[in-house]
Order: C-alpha cells, then sequence, then structure tokens
C-alpha cells in the first residue's frame, strides 16, 4: 500500500552469526535466503579471480549448511534455477495467513 516502507539489509553470514532465532526476529522481521546448489554454488566460486580449492573451503568452514539456512528463512530465491523460478519464489509466503506476512504487517 502506498505510505509503507519495506527496508533491505544485505547481511552476510546474518544466520551464522544471529544462530539463536529469538535473537534473529529481535533483529529483522523476515530473511530472505538467496542460495542454489552447492555444485552451483562451488562452480561459481571458483570461477572468481583469486579463489581456490583451499580458499572456498574456509569460507564454507564459516557458513552454516545450505539446508539449515533454508529451514530457518522465510523466503528462499533459488538462483540456480531459471529467473522466473526466482520470480515465484518470491512470492510464495505472502499469503495472507503465513507467518511471514504477520510478521511484516506488524
Amino acid at each position: 500500500e502506498e505510505g509503507e516502507w519495506l527496508v533491505v539489509v544485505d547481511v552476510p553470514l546474518l544466520l551464522e552469526t544471529l544462530r539463536d532465532e529469538a535473537a534473529l526476529r529481535a533483529e529483522v522481521d523476515v530473511v530472505l535466503l538467496v542460495s542454489c546448489s552447492a555444485a552451483e554454488q562451488r562452480r561459481r566460486c571458483l570461477a572468481r579471480p583469486g579463489m581456490s580449492e583451499p580458499k572456498l573451503e574456509t569460507i564454507l568452514a564459516r557458513q552454516l549448511p545450505d539446508a539449515d539456512k533454508r529451514a530457518r528463512a522465510d523466503f528462499v530465491v533459488d538462483t540456480g534455477r531459471t529467473s522466473s523460478c526466482a520470480s515465484h519464489a518470491l512470492r510464495l509466503g505472502k499469503g495472507k495467513d503465513s507467518p511471514a506476512r504477520q510478521r511484516l504487517a506488524r
């Protein structure tokens, strides 16, 4: 609706930093996770200049497993699929009775 605000904060390692659900929800109302398969993540990362297998393994060791992050997120955008699938994922959970929608309505 007109006059409503939405603030988006891009926080690397958000779920790793705020492991407790209550602490997470004290900071943010909704979590949108952008994710892809482990194989696709590895392919993309290793294609970056200066990235190596050991460096990637160090980075991944600091992260929660993707399944854990997906379980905590209100919305998941799978970037390993087509853009139309990603757009559809953004619409999921926006039903009037969804917990994420209720948090947004506060």
